[in-house]
């Protein structure tokens, strides 16, 4: 992973945090709406590193790529159609 590694961890741990507190929210019966809005601000989180992840990406393996480019193209497109 090329990515900026200290800053794709503390972002994962930091969403680690914000699922165990949803898990705390869920066993505690909290309200639906408040759980519901946690879920989607750890969704955005996990977007957020997501994207860390792919601009690595593309900014050095595909880019770096010698025989393979086409490959990684296809693979980014793939991720690009889940993430669409």
């Amino acid at each position: 992973m090329m990515a900026d590694k200290q800053k794709i961890f503390r972002l994962l741990k930091t969403a680690r945090g914000q699922i165990d507190g949803i898990i705390r929210m869920a066993e505690e019966n909290r309200y639906c709406i408040d759980i519901s809005t946690q879920l989607l601000a750890c969704q955005a989180l996990l977007g957020t590193i997501n994207k860390e992840v792919l601009k690595a990406h593309l900014n050095s393996c595909v880019m770096n790529a010698q025989e393979d480019k086409e490959e990684k193209l296809r693979e980014i497109a793939s991720v690009l159609d889940k993430l669409l």
